[in-house]
């Protein structure tokens, strides 16, 4: 079983989305992310050691742990703001 955590930053953002599609498209791949974690493209340089995956139009960042066996959802960002 995997450990779930929310950064305080990913949660604000989060609350703040209005639209009810795009919060069940962020719930359905949170859900996707917790089933198998390694699903998200790797990143590199400054970001290395998290993971993306797309939501249209928004990117959601998370780190995954295998060793802890840990996921920490970090940050819902546009992707223009890359």
């Amino acid at each position: 079983m995997v450990n779930v955590g929310y950064h305080p930053q990913f949660a604000k953002i989060f609350g703040k989305i209005k639209g009810n599609i795009l919060k069940e498209k962020v719930k359905k791949q949170i859900e996707k992310i917790v089933v198998d974690p390694e699903i998200g493209k790797p990143m590199m340089y400054n970001r290395k050691g998290t993971r993306e995956v797309y939501v249209s139009p928004y990117r959601l960042s998370y780190a995954y742990s295998k060793e802890e066996g840990k996921i920490v959802f970090l940050d819902l960002y546009h992707k223009d703001e890359q």
